[in-house]
């Protein structure tokens, strides 16, 4: 039962980010980009706010797994790395800390750039 709560939380929450996420988009001019960089941009401010450890421990991959879970781990790079190497240690502790994500999307745009054929949308 435990599980299922857990299972619950995640995708509560992880709903209510995508909820919030398609309200933007219906009810604003804002692009998807914008949305994207909106949302990665509030799980920096929450990481360095101190607040995203605590919705990581309620939630968990239902707050990192959207582009909020990035912004945190480049906030939370950049402060380890300016806490060792002051300004030019917070560039490349936030480098260092997104580039996993960076990579993936490198390496897996790549591979469906040689599967898929891309086109224009018809309007």
């Amino acid at each position: 039962m435990e599980v299922f709560l857990d299972y619950l939380k995640v995708f509560a929450v992880g709903g209510a980010l995508c909820a919030l996420g398609q309200l933007l988009i219906n009810k604003t001019k804002m692009s998807s980009a914008r949305i994207l960089v909106l949302f990665m941009l509030l799980g920096l401010v929450l990481e360095v706010a101190g607040a995203f450890s605590y919705m990581k421990e309620f939630a968990s991959s239902g707050v990192t797994i959207p582009i909020t879970g990035f912004g945190s781990s480049i906030a939370k790079g950049a402060i380890e790395g300016a806490k060792e190497g002051g300004a030019l240690g917070a560039v490349s502790g936030g480098l260092k800390a997104a580039a996993p994500g960076i990579s993936a999307v490198v390496f897996f745009g790549f591979i469906f750039a040689l599967v898929f054929r891309s086109h224009s949308k018809k309007i």
